[in-house]
């Protein structure tokens, strides 16, 4: 069996019928290497929302320490809202109405955190 018998796929493509299996470049088979989108999915845009939601919270809750637990009440609960806004804006409306629930109910616990918290200042 002489050696020129087989193609080299360091120097050009190697196909298998209608379908390239390798190519010089990668010599890897075309089927190995998929296209790949981004497409995101529910858990991301509500892990984004949960994470973030208790990082300015917490933020806005250290910062309004000295204020009236009323001031702390109303910008947290308007920063839940502008989160909320941007969380469905991202794709929430499109997801599934669990994921929808699950959302609003998480927003609602940790809002409901800071306003526990800023009970004994009202």
């Amino acid at each position: 069996m002489p050696d020129n018998e087989y193609p080299n796929p360091r120097e050009e493509d190697i196909y298998a019928g209608e379908r390239r299996i390798s190519r010089p470049d990668s010599a890897l088979p075309d089927w190995h290497i998929p296209d790949a989108s981004y497409r995101p999915i529910p858990i991301a845009w509500f892990a984004a929302a949960f994470l973030m939601q208790m990082v300015i919270l917490t933020v806005l809750f250290l910062m309004l320490l000295g204020q009236s637990g009323w001031v702390t009440i109303i910008i947290c609960g308007l920063a839940t809202l502008a989160l909320g806004v941007w969380t469905w804006e991202r794709g929430m409306r499109a997801a599934g109405s669990g994921w929808q629930i699950a959302t609003v109910l998480m927003l609602a616990a940790q809002f409901a955190l800071v306003c526990l918290g800023a009970a004994p200042r009202l």
